[in-house]
C-alpha cells in the first residue's frame, strides 16, 4: 500500500511553494509521494487570459518536482477528467491497493463549496487543509467548512490518517509559504515562452508510469 498526496492545480507556474508544502506534507503524513496533477483547464477558472499550455505548464511542475518524491502528471487530460471528483474515482479505481489523501491550501477552501460534488469528494478521500498565510480566517469561516467542520480531526493524529474513514478533514499548520503564481505572472508574464524542456524523471512513478503507457 502506497500513501499518497494528490495536489491538483494549474500549475501556472509551479513555484517552490508547491515544492515545499509538498515535502513537509510528506514529512507530516508519512506520505511515500505526491503527485502533481496538472489540470488541462479549471472549470473555475474559465476564461483567464494568462493561462499557459497544459504542456508548459506539465514542464514547468516536472522542472520543480526533480529529485523529490514528487510526481508531476498529466493525469486528468489523459484520462478526460474535468472534475475534481471524476479524477479521484478514478484514481481510486486505477490503484485500489492505494491510499489516497487530497491537499488544498487554505486559500482554495472559500470557494470549495462550488466543486462539483464537493461533499461527495469529500467522502471519497480524507482532506489536509495547507495553511496558506492571510487566508486562515477565511478558511474556517467558508461555506463549505459548515459541514465539514463535524469532521476536523486532531493535527496530532496526521501520521495515522490512512486509519481514517471518510470524510476527514485534517487543518495542517505547515511553514508558510508566501510564493504566489499569480505574483510570479505579475512579475514575468511572458514566463511560459521561455524555453522549458519536457523533464524526464530518473524514477518515475511506476504506478503513473503505467497508466501513461496504456494511454499512449
Amino acid at each position: 500500500m502506497a500513501r499518497i498526496g494528490l495536489l491538483g492545480g494549474s500549475f501556472n507556474p509551479a513555484h517552490r511553494g508547491h515544492r515545499r508544502i509538498s515535502l513537509a506534507a510528506i514529512r507530516k503524513l508519512g506520505l511515500d509521494e505526491v503527485w502533481w496533477l496538472v489540470s488541462p483547464g479549471n472549470p473555475l477558472k474559465a476564461g483567464a487570459k494568462d493561462m499557459a499550455r497544459p504542456d508548459v505548464r506539465l514542464a514547468s511542475a516536472e522542472r520543480m518536482a526533480r529529485r523529490a518524491p514528487i510526481r508531476a502528471t498529466d493525469f486528468e487530460s489523459r484520462e478526460g477528467t474535468r472534475f475534481t471528483i471524476d479524477t479521484v474515482r478514478r484514481l481510486k479505481r486505477r490503484f485500489p491497493g492505494d491510499r489516497f489523501i487530497w491537499l488544498m491550501g487554505s486559500d482554495t477552501v472559500p470557494n470549495f463549496h462550488k466543486w462539483r460534488d464537493w461533499r461527495e469528494l469529500a467522502r471519497e478521500v480524507p482532506i489536509a487543509v495547507i495553511r496558506r498565510p492571510g487566508y486562515d480566517r477565511r478558511a474556517h469561516a467558508a461555506r463549505a467548512m459548515g459541514w465539514l467542520r463535524r469532521f476536523v480531526r486532531p493535527s496530532s493524529q496526521a501520521s495515522r490518517w490512512t486509519e481514517w474513514s471518510a470524510p476527514a478533514i485534517l487543518m495542517l499548520r505547515l511553514p508558510p509559504d508566501p510564493t504566489s503564481a499569480t505574483a510570479i505572472r505579475a512579475r514575468s508574464p511572458n514566463w511560459h515562452r521561455q524555453s522549458v524542456s519536457r523533464v524526464k524523471h530518473p524514477k518515475r512513478s511506476v504506478r503513473l508510469a503505467a497508466v501513461e503507457q496504456e494511454t499512449t
